[in-house]
């Protein structure tokens, strides 16, 4: 078992870069599916998520080259091999059912794909997916197989465009009713839509490849359908969770970050939080410095939302960034309501967090009176402790013991590295540029005995 050994206390310094969104480049990915196109993508990150999303569409048909060290991929579908995904990618990550979207468009012949994985973070259902693609004229249906369970669909008839009202404005059901509609017949509008930044990229992409679509200003995104596709360049956008974890770890421990590729457009209400707890930044041509500017001060209350409110992957390092501020700060978590789970384990340092049942904050959210702990409080300032074992439960809970780890005095050993390095290229080179005391160790069970771990260099695949 692979482990990162943290020796902290030391002022995190220095330039890093950051890596292209995880959360962009899977999708773009998918949605390369659409055509028969050459798509060239540059500023890939080369993490597990990838990897994952890759070999998906590889099983398909897709034909890949990929230069690691450039960041540099490009792909191709000439032809689809098969629309069966198979059962041994079920919970690799939240990518299959985006599947169905793309490959309605591209094939006749019935879609099965594997259920959904990811963070255990709360319940992240897909009823919002199969309503829209529904309503496009797929037919869609769930069951058992083997172990685990499939969804079925198809549109024998085609797709049609429709008008279609999100509940709620989802991420993963608006990426996969916009991949669906681009090949449908007529024009689709969808309402009450996501518009992160990634969506964006993906809109950008889509265009590129020969998507008529628009984004107005009121959530709605205007699809005309088309089968008339063009070779694509893309660059894929800074990834804006990373950006913000390394200015966090900067500010918290008292250091100075530079994150080259930051965007200032996509991190407004962050920026606006780094300032309101008394943290400095300073927005360059090519990215964002962030700093210590003096003592923390808590006092604040914050409410993930969707874009473009307080992203909730940026909740869990500014929940650490609190425990280092004066006085007493409340957070409710409405976008996912088990994801405090790992408060716990930062009591154990000394952080001094409580968990509420109830919506502490302005406004009732949809976990009101559902009995789930989505709202803390957390207390400071606190001075961390190491921990000898920490076991990380998700992805964005794990940069948030990484960087608590590297504030606490004494060596922290961090296991469950493989969510790490789902979302997060080369953490431990760049923990290390910036002055940290690192390495990657390999745990031997019996005698717990840490052995260095060789890292393979990232070359082209």
């Amino acid at each position: 078992m692979e482990a990162l050994k943290i020796k902290g206390g030391t002022a995190l310094k220095g330039n890093i870069k950051a890596s292209g969104a995880k959360n962009a480049m899977t999708k773009l990915l998918v949605a390369s599916l659409l055509s028969d196109k050459r798509c060239r993508f540059y500023n890939v990150p080369n993490i597990g998520d990838v990897e994952v999303t890759l070999a998906l569409c590889q099983e398909l048909g897709m034909q890949v080259e990929w230069d690691r060290e450039a960041g540099i991929m490009e792909v191709i579908t000439k032809e689809l091999k098969t629309s069966y995904i198979p059962q041994r990618f079920s919970g690799a990550n939240r990518i299959p059912i985006l599947m169905i979207g793309a490959l309605l468009g591209r094939t006749d012949a019935d879609i099965i794909v594997p259920t959904v994985g990811g963070c255990n973070i709360g319940h992240r259902p897909v009823n919002f997916h199969i309503s829209a693609l529904e309503k496009l004229g797929a037919v869609i249906e769930y069951r058992e197989m083997k172990k685990e369970g499939a969804y079925f669909a198809h549109a024998h008839e085609g797709l049609r465009g429709a008008i279609i009202s999100l509940p709620y404005p989802s991420i993963g059901a608006t990426e996969n009713t916009i991949l669906a509609s681009i090949t449908a017949r007529g024009q689709t509008i969808i309402k009450n839509a996501a518009v992160e930044p990634e969506i964006v990229d993906l809109i950008l992409f889509l265009q590129k490849l020969g998507a008529n679509i628009t984004l107005d200003v009121d959530r709605t995104i205007r699809i005309q359908g088309t089968r008339r596709f063009y070779e694509v360049e893309h660059t894929v956008i800074p990834d804006r969770i990373e950006a913000a974890s390394w200015g966090m770890a900067a500010i918290a421990s008292k250091g100075r970050i530079f994150v080259e590729g930051a965007q200032h457009l996509q991190m407004i209400t962050f920026l606006n939080k780094i300032r309101e707890v008394g943290g400095g930044f300073d927005i360059k041509g090519n990215g964002i410095e962030f700093f210590y500017d003096g003592p923390l001060q808590g006092g604040l209350h914050l409410e993930t939302d969707v874009h473009p409110g307080f992203m909730t992957d940026w909740q869990q390092p500014f929940v650490v960034l609190l425990t280092q501020a004066s006085g007493s700060s409340v957070i409710h978590e409405t976008v996912y309501e088990k994801r405090f789970g790992y408060t716990e384990t930062l009591n154990e340092m000394g952080a001094e967090i409580t968990q509420f049942r109830q919506c502490l904050g302005g406004k009732l959210c949809r976990f009101a009176g559902h009995g789930f702990a989505h709202s803390i409080i957390v207390k400071g300032p606190s001075p961390l402790a190491a921990k000898e074992m920490i076991a990380i439960p998700d992805l964005r809970a794990g940069f948030a013991y990484v960087m608590a780890a590297t504030l606490a005095s004494g060596v922290s050993t961090i296991t469950g590295l493989h969510f790490l390095d789902r979302g997060y290229e080369n953490l431990e080179g760049k923990l290390g540029s910036l002055g940290v005391d690192v390495s990657r160790v390999e745990l031997i069970e019996e005698t717990e005995i840490p052995v260095p771990v060789r890292r393979l260099s990232m070359s082209k695949n």
